[in-house]
């Protein structure tokens, strides 16, 4: 399943379902789909989401020559980094977000 966030206030932002709930929990919503938020909550979502991603990121090590062939997995920090935007482009313009599965 696939994601998609929207507020009138940024570009839609699509993710995977497991992704997209996970942040969503670190945003204190349930994890339901679909679901929204009203403008008045959206900044403390987006506070709680910016505290658990800060704690969920582990350090990463400096790469060296070996590393560069190898893949590395891509961490919450980064795959929230969309939705952190979003979340504030909705805060700061007093609007609500959205999203639904497909």
């Amino acid at each position: 399943m696939l994601v998609t966030f929207h507020t009138k206030a940024y570009a839609d932002i699509t993710m995977f379902g497991d992704v997209a709930k996970r942040l969503l929990e670190f945003m204190g919503h349930s994890g339901t789909v679909p679901s929204a938020l009203a403008a008045e909550d959206v900044p403390a979502a987006l506070a709680r989401l910016r505290t658990a991603v800060a704690a969920a990121a582990p350090d990463v090590p400096a790469a060296d020559d070996d590393d560069e062939q190898k893949a590395r997995p891509v961490g919450i920090a980064l795959r929230a980094h969309p939705l952190i935007e979003l979340l504030a482009a909705a805060s700061a313009r007093g609007c609500g977000v959205s999203w639904r599965g497909h």
